[in-house]
């Protein structure tokens, strides 16, 4: 077992186990249902984080017969077509040595842009999922928005619109530490395209979404501190 590499599979049976306690811990919550959709949303990101270790055989195909094309013309031009005369056109398309190396430039800056579609393809596909694991990130966060400490105090009063709120302390501790565990592995979700995909503009973007999460987290366990302090 190798412990510098994340396992989507650890990864994915960790999350199932949370879902298992959130269910039978508060099987009405909303939050419930929240987590067996972090479940789905792990073997989906899992599935896709390990397509992306993958080439794109096709493209890298194309790329492949581009480039040969490419040499191939270039070849052409220089040894078999005549420069001597004029009426073979080639002499027109390569006179001087300026338009000869503005010529290769522009050959060359193709040919790395074709090198670099894949690149392009995958970081496209990463966001694309990124997406998905944010919008799930607020969603988490929408549920303990009205997880107040607060309304522990005897001294709280509702009004008729107040949602449905937790009585007991160790419940409403139990429930945002639920909140933090799941933001924790939507983390650990995003670091899997770290994993997968060595694009810097993917990593900045993993980064991103571990610091939503942790930020979040942050805010759940302050109010968890403060349940505590209220016990004691």
């Amino acid at each position: 077992m190798s412990y510098r590499t994340l396992d989507p599979a650890k990864i994915i049976a960790t999350a199932e186990t949370l879902s298992q306690r959130v269910s039978e811990r508060f099987p009405d919550a909303g939050l419930s249902r929240v987590s067996q959709e972090l479940v789905r949303l792990a073997r989906d990101l899992a599935a896709s984080a390990k397509a992306l270790e993958q080439p794109i055989w096709w493209l890298r195909i194309l790329i492949g017969l581009a480039i040969a094309s490419g040499a191939g013309i270039f070849l052409f031009i220089g040894t078999i077509l005549s420069f001597d005369r004029i009426s073979t056109g080639a002499f027109d398309f390569v006179q001087g040595i300026e338009a000869s190396l503005n010529t290769l430039i522009l050959a060359g800056l193709g040919f790395l842009a074709l090198i670099r579609a894949e690149e392009h393809i995958k970081r496209k596909r990463t966001f694309r999922q990124l997406h998905g694991l944010r919008s799930l990130i607020h969603v988490i966060d929408m549920h303990q928005l009205t997880k107040d400490p607060a309304t522990l105090s005897e001294s709280f009063s509702p009004t008729p619109h107040s949602p449905a709120r937790i009585t007991k302390s160790a419940d409403l501790a139990r429930y945002l530490d639920y909140c933090s565990e799941m933001l924790s592995l939507t983390g650990k979700l995003a670091a899997l395209f770290a994993q997968s995909v060595n694009d810097d503009v993917v990593l900045k973007a993993v980064n991103d979404i571990e610091e939503l999460g942790s930020n979040l987290s942050r805010k759940i366990w302050q109010k968890i501190t403060m349940i505590e302090t209220a016990r004691r």
